[in-house]
């Protein structure tokens, strides 16, 4: 009679650490560097995983991004540009005829008339045309950098936020399958009379319930993932053989290039994107300012003609009158029309261009502070992610998976309650979830401190 009561308690122990094997040995290496796990649990952790790397998916973003097509065909267009800037006004050729009628109604030879008119820019229009042609290039150039720096951005986050989902699910399906443990062992439990009725629907109402956190976790998985398709303007296995996330960004080392602060602001003031393009348009306000100048100058048109008229014979009119005849003559004619400049008068096309420029120089001024306090509040959020991902990793985990399993230990022995067993699962989940939270923290702050001073992602 001792025996029966004893072999369900050596059953829910049995399962109650298969389910604390199977959390060691899947759990991500936040978890791993934690627990004191086994050798195998252990290995199996730090593994590195096989799957689609955080580079890879990049250079895919950049390969096959629809946002970034489009902004190369807005370049490829700006450099056009440059040639159409540089076209000459088109000469005018003129032809004309005349002919005399005299009053015996004998006509007189065709006078035919040529002239090829050109105008003349003057004032350097056509070198400042160019210029700011130039400068509307580069500053295409560096809008398409900041589109490919903002791509990357959403690229890294999606990225990101996927692992944390899928590492996250794994966790609460790990979770479920050991509250599916206890319900089993307290169902043999509760036949053997070791326990009342209420104790092991409690269990089962616990499982059923965790159930519903499990399948709202899958579909933020599922969205996640369909998340990082968006980027690419296909779906991911379209790209990729395998969209298995390799999720090993998560274990980010020290990275002495971004620890002086100083150094950051200097070459973010030089490499921002935002700042890039603030001081290509700053250049192309200028280079617009030097073409309305130079319109401000009048066009003379220069005109040259020929009037050529055929020789006559010499005869009598109808009242028997004799006139002369007329030889064969060539008139050169050249001509220069200058327009009355009465319209200059107004000078508001030079102060919309000045306000232009102004307007640029103080974005420029607000893109520069901009990028100093981006970048040391990013480092900032760094050092703090670090800080939180490192308490977890040193305290936090270790102490939670020390507390779950004393309490497994306790309530095996029927020295715990059910309530206080699902009590300490819920701090080590949520624990758990709080160091994912702070490892994908940490991976966005680094990014984000990388773009800031105008670096590729790199995880």
């Amino acid at each position: 009679m001792q025996t029966t009561p004893f072999f369900p308690r050596q059953a829910l122990a049995l399962l109650l650490c298969l389910g604390a094997a199977a959390q060691a040995q899947t759990a991500p290496s936040a978890v791993a560097a934690a627990t004191t796990a086994t050798a195998t649990a252990t290995a199996t952790a730090t593994a590195a995983p096989a799957g689609l790397r955080f580079s890879d998916y990049l250079n895919a973003v950049e390969q096959h991004s629809p946002l970034l097509r489009s902004e190369e065909q807005g370049v490829e267009s700006a450099r056009a540009g440059i040639g159409i800037a540089g076209i000459r006004p088109d000469p005018n050729l003129t032809l004309g005829a005349s002919r005399e009628q005299v009053r015996t109604g004998q006509p007189r030879p065709t006078t035919r008339n040529y002239e090829i008119s050109m105008e003349l820019e003057t004032g350097g229009k056509r070198a400042a045309r160019i210029q700011s042609a130039r400068s509307q290039v580069r500053l295409s150039e560096a809008g398409l950098e900041g589109v490919r720096s903002q791509l990357f951005s959403d690229a890294a986050q999606d990225y990101t936020q996927a692992c944390r989902d899928s590492l996250a699910l794994e966790r609460k399906q790990q979770t479920l399958k050991a509250l599916g443990d206890v319900v089993q062992a307290n169902e043999l439990r509760r036949k053997a009379g070791d326990i009342g009725g209420v104790e092991w629907l409690q269990s089962r109402v616990e499982r059923d319930r965790f159930q519903a956190e499990v399948v709202q976790a899958r579909a933020e998985a599922q969205t996640a993932r369909l998340a990082l398709s968006v980027p690419l303007g296909r779906r991911l296995s379209e790209v990729f053989a395998s969209d298995t996330l390799q999720c090993g960004f998560m274990e980010l080392a020290e990275d002495s290039g971004l620890e002086d602060a100083d150094a950051l602001v200097a070459q973010a003031l030089q490499s921002r994107a935002e700042v890039r393009i603030a001081q290509a348009a700053l250049e192309h306000a200028r280079d617009n300012a030097g073409l309305a100048r130079a319109n401000r100058w009048v066009n003379p048109t220069l005109a040259v003609g020929m009037a050529a008229v055929p020789s006559t014979a010499a005869g009598t009119d109808a009242q028997g009158n004799p006139f002369d005849g007329g030889g064969r003559s060539r008139t050169l004619s050249v001509s220069v029309s200058v327009p009355l400049p009465l319209s200059r008068l107004d000078r508001g096309d030079l102060v919309q261009a000045e306000a232009a420029v102004t307007q640029a120089m103080l974005a420029l001024q607000q893109a520069q502070n901009r990028a100093e306090a981006d970048v040391r509040g990013a480092r900032f959020r760094l050092t703090a992610a670090r800080e939180n991902v490192q308490r977890y990793r040193d305290g936090v985990l270790r102490d939670a998976q020390r507390v779950l399993e004393g309490i497994r230990l306790s309530y095996r022995h029927g020295e715990a309650s059910l309530l206080e067993l699902l009590s300490a699962q819920r701090s080590a989940d949520d624990a758990y979830l709080g160091s994912l939270e702070a490892e994908t923290e940490l991976a966005k702050a680094t990014v984000e401190l990388q773009l800031s001073v105008g670096r590729r992602p790199a995880l």
